[in-house]
């Protein structure tokens, strides 16, 4: 897990080394979805300089795997602990973490067959432009990288496919991409 969030941090290499202590995560956020007509988790990550500059940041999104949920980064992919050494070691710029949850309801990434569950319209439509107008992101494709693990992976390989107008890069990693065939998707639904 760690090398997807080295995979973006790589990318963003920053020869300033940073005196604060570490950044923060917050793991029980909400917002109201019209599409998914609910309420729609996701955590987050800022980068020891947030509270106290004023600037933008580049943003990841970072999509967890199939069983886990928007903690999943942040409990076993220990984010906080990675991304912090690596922005204080000046290996990475800092950066904003996104990660939505998408296992509430129904799991995945992807629009449902049946138009009745649409996470990817979701994600476009109202989670993206939620998060980058409610926090301090460059809202750039520059800017901007999905990365993923397993069922999050294929969520990202798709993302970047569907999207290539937003994202600069892609990391996904033992990329799930879901039913193989229509009979493995009636066995689903």
């Amino acid at each position: 897990m760690r090398k997807i969030i080295l995979c973006y941090l790589l990318l963003s290499i920053s020869p300033a080394v940073f005196s604060q202590k570490g950044g923060k995560v917050f793991d029980a956020l909400t917002m109201t979805s019209e599409i998914l007509a609910g309420e729609r988790k996701y955590a987050i990550y800022l980068p020891p300089d947030y509270e106290t500059s004023q600037r933008s940041y580049p943003v990841l999104y970072l999509l967890h795997g199939g069983g886990d949920d928007q903690t999943g980064w942040i409990q076993f992919g220990e984010v906080l602990h990675i991304t912090d050494k690596a922005i204080l070691e000046g290996k990475a710029t800092p950066m904003v973490i996104i990660m939505p949850d998408a296992n509430t309801g129904r799991r995945g990434y992807f629009n449902g067959p049946k138009g009745d569950w649409n996470y990817e319209d979701f994600f476009f439509e109202e989670f993206m432009p939620h998060v980058e107008s409610t926090y301090r992101i460059k809202a750039e494709k520059r800017y901007r990288a999905v990365a993923g693990l397993s069922m999050g992976g294929g969520g990202s390989f798709v993302y970047a496919l569907h999207r290539p107008d937003l994202f600069s890069s892609a990391c996904p990693l033992s990329a799930s991409t879901g039913p193989l065939t229509l009979q493995d998707l009636s066995l689903i639904h």
